[in-house]
């Protein structure tokens, strides 16, 4: 029995698999991974008596100290990804890889919320995208009670997609678009396009379908050697739709004229609903399923979401920031109905993982705010200062410290008020003095 298959044996034993001792342990199989300031077989023993069945850990005296507990494993990171390669390799079900620059845990959500009326499905829960999350989800997977599977791939390297694919064998792919997003780890967009087309070029391999947002040049070239491709949402696709509105709500009509109107706001999010449409349609979920699940969809988790206080209205979409995801939130901000310019304010924060482009990214920032009439703009981090350069009017702040200081001392009232910035700005905790 190869290594991988023993450890199967032991996974079928388990409710689930943990890679976090702190976690409730019962039942599961608890995979002993390394950080850079801990070694995960420390923890094994304390996740054996909280109740986990077995532990995988790379010390192999601990492992022949009890082999009935302990499975030895050189690299416990590597024996979670073949483990749960080797469980998607006995499903027999589609699976369907989503990845893109923005907006891709949105969609996750509008599929996952259109393809739940009519399939059993299990789906990417939070932000488990990565090498971890992603095995992670394959394993929570059962094929006693799920029909269908929607895998989040999140990359900021060449090859980390390409890998994700290896793992989700994904039947079906969906790449929300290609923008301006982890640069410095890409290598500049043109890696960025090539590391997100790394689904396509596993989906042309494995005959897999891809569905095509024909909004997105780079990836209508990039999905043309893919043989099954299903598009949206322009006149002429397979499955297209219309946008009507964009504020306060985006309002859209779908492919057989059925018209709905979101929860979400801002334009940049009608290709995110469009997707989750034409997914749904392609799975058999009849239309008034799919306008249902769509007009029923509530944003959480920071993400466009619409927030009012007692003295202001908020778009809080401060979970994360790039240039792309940016320019699109402000333009849809400045044309947004319901406040005058002189009312609209304007939070943001640093856009991460730019490298040598981010001074020249956070001053396009600034010259596109410069352009538009905003009430009052507050600029918050390091970076920022490159767009704080552009206008003495801005408000400019090197820490949040100092932003919510000045919120303090100068109370908003009255204002429609964007907060966007990158995760690790946690500019949500400003709304408590909005």
């Amino acid at each position: 029995m190869s290594d991988s298959a023993a450890l199967y044996a032991r996974y079928q034993q388990c409710t689930t698999v943990s890679t976090d001792s702190r976690q409730d342990q019962a039942g599961t199989l608890f995979v002993a991974l390394n950080g850079p300031s801990f070694r995960g077989r420390d923890f094994a023993p304390q996740a054996l008596a909280k109740g986990a069945r077995y532990a995988v850990v790379d010390d192999e005296q601990l492992a022949a100290s009890d082999p009935d507990r302990y499975t030895y494993a050189p690299d416990p990171l590597l024996a979670l990804q073949e483990l749960a390669r080797f469980h998607r390799q006995q499903l027999n079900i589609p699976v369907l890889g989503i990845t893109g620059s923005n907006g891709k845990t949105t969609t996750k959500e509008l599929v996952h919320a259109v393809l739940a009326r009519r399939y059993r499905v299990q789906y990417t829960k939070g932000n488990l995208n990565n090498h971890i999350g992603v095995p992670l989800t394959l394993l929570s997977i059962r094929p006693d009670a799920h029909d269908l599977a929607i895998i989040e791939m999140g990359a900021n390297h060449q090859g980390e997609i390409a890998l994700l694919s290896e793992l989700a064998a994904p039947t079906h792919g969906l790449i929300t678009n290609i923008g301006k997003a982890h640069l410095e780890g890409f290598g500049g967009e043109e890696g960025v396009a090539k590391g997100k087309g790394e689904l396509l070029v596993y989906l042309q391999a494995q005959h897999g379908t891809a569905f095509v947002n024909t909004l997105d040049a780079k990836i209508v070239e990039r999905a043309g050697a893919v043989p099954q491709r299903v598009t949206y949402p322009q006149p002429g696709d397979a499955y297209p739709a219309e946008l009507l509105s964009a504020a306060p709500h985006v309002v859209l009509r779908l492919f057989d004229g059925t018209r709905v109107e979101a929860q979400i706001t801002g334009g940049y999010n009608f290709p995110n609903l469009a997707a989750a449409a034409a997914v749904g349609a392609h799975f058999g979920v009849p239309t008034a399923a799919i306008a249902e699940a769509l007009a029923g969809y509530a944003p959480t988790n920071n993400r466009s979401q619409l927030l009012q206080t007692s003295r202001n209205s908020l778009i809080l979409d401060a979970y994360n920031a790039n240039p792309s995801s940016m320019a699109a939130a402000l333009h849809s901000f400045a044309a947004r109905p319901g406040a005058e310019p002189a009312q609209k304010v304007v939070i943001l924060g640093d856009m991460f993982e730019l490298g040598d482009t981010s001074a020249a990214e956070h001053r396009a920032i600034g010259e596109l705010l410069a352009a538009r009439e905003f009430g009052t703009v507050l600029l918050c981090g390091g970076d920022m200062a490159r767009a704080a350069e552009v206008n003495p009017g801005f408000h400019y702040f090197p820490t949040k410290a100092e932003a919510a200081e000045w919120l303090r001392n100068n109370p908003l009232q009255s204002r429609l008020i964007l907060v966007k910035g990158s995760r690790g700005m946690g500019l949500e905790t400003l709304v408590e003095l909005l």
